[in-house]
């Protein structure tokens, strides 16, 4: 393994107290217990958005803590949940007044521990599930993982906060938004969790993992690698046939990439996949491609299908301004 580490046991604080000064007219960063927050405050009444999650994804969290999107993130350390304590103290840093608003990825331990600290805080709360990936089926397990369609639910929901939607208002906007994204990715390498010093799995020469994980988890089958256009094709089939956009319908189409994927790769997917999207009869009006939610050194990708109307598409538009992501 070669990568730029000073101490393993220091990487996650060391990294996190360069991302907070390297953006310091953004965010500051909380390191007992670890969570980063908008370092401007927020008008009185505003909902707090907080997400978090396993850190090894970057930029989400954390990169998107700004106006126009989250209030807070709370980072675990590498593929591991943040916990309880986290959370109750990045919502009680940010909540002014509105509540509370957790956006989960629909992995276990993020899951309980949001639960968790939803019950310890004493404001009103509410929660929003996104389980986007359709690798796995619906019932099984705990259903769908939550992955890069994240982003999506984090920049709608963040607009309509900044607009003044209250609590509950926000909470069914993301849920609207949860229902119509779907995700699904493709890894052509392993990743390498610093800790463990190895490929959390193995591809042969001339494979890849179908419907892969963020953390690295098996996918939906491996097969033989080929060319871009076939891959965006079976990628891009499946979401289409799960998500069922009408002829004519608004789409926003998000390429993903996995840590390693080059941005000339990035764009040629981008460009396969609106291109049969088109021949599908579909309408692809907004689209966003980068690495955004990523798998620490992975080679791969994810594609990203979220059904738009006029409302989602306002405020997809809308102003943020993050580390991560800024628009107008």
């Amino acid at each position: 393994m070669q990568k730029f580490i000073d101490r393993v046991e220091t990487l996650l604080d060391d990294s996190l107290a360069g991302f907070a000064s390297a953006h310091a007219d953004i965010v500051c960063c909380h390191h007992n217990p670890r969570f980063v927050r908008r370092c401007r405050p927020t008008p009185p009444g505003k909902v707090a958005l907080i997400s978090g999650g396993g850190s090894g994804h970057e930029p989400l969290h954390t990169g998107f803590v700004g106006s126009g999107m989250l209030d807070a993130a709370c980072p675990g350390q590498i593929f591991t949940s943040p916990t309880p304590d986290q959370m109750l103290a990045a919502a009680e840093a940010v909540e002014n007044g509105g509540g509370v608003l957790f956006i989960v990825k629909n992995f276990a331990g993020d899951v309980m521990n949001f639960e968790m600290a939803t019950e310890m805080l004493n404001c009103p709360v509410a929660t929003v599930l996104v389980h986007d990936d359709i690798s796995l089926p619906e019932h099984q397990g705990m259903g769908r993982r939550g992955v890069a369609g994240t982003l999506m639910v984090e920049k709608i929901v963040g607009a309509a906060a900044e607009a003044g939607w209250n609590l509950s208002q926000c909470q069914q906007l993301g849920q609207r938004v949860a229902a119509a994204t779907v995700s699904m990715g493709v890894a052509l390498s392993s990743c390498t969790v610093p800790a463990a010093g190895r490929p959390t799995f193995e591809l042969g020469d001339g494979e890849m993992e179908l419907g892969v994980g963020i953390h690295g988890e098996k996918g939906r089958e491996r097969r033989t690698l080929t060319r871009a256009s076939d891959i965006v094709e079976q990628l891009a089939g499946l979401l289409i046939a799960e998500l069922q956009p009408a002829a004519g319908d608004p789409l926003l189409l998000h390429v993903n990439g996995l840590g390693a994927t080059p941005s000339l790769e990035l764009y040629l997917l981008y460009h396969l996949a609106r291109e049969y999207c088109t021949r599908q009869g579909l309408q692809v009006t907004r689209s966003l491609v980068g690495n955004f939610t990523t798998a620490l050194d992975m080679a791969g990708c994810s594609l990203t299908l979220t059904r738009l109307d006029p409302q989602l598409t306002a405020f997809w538009d809308a102003p943020a301004h993050t580390a991560a992501l800024r628009f107008g």
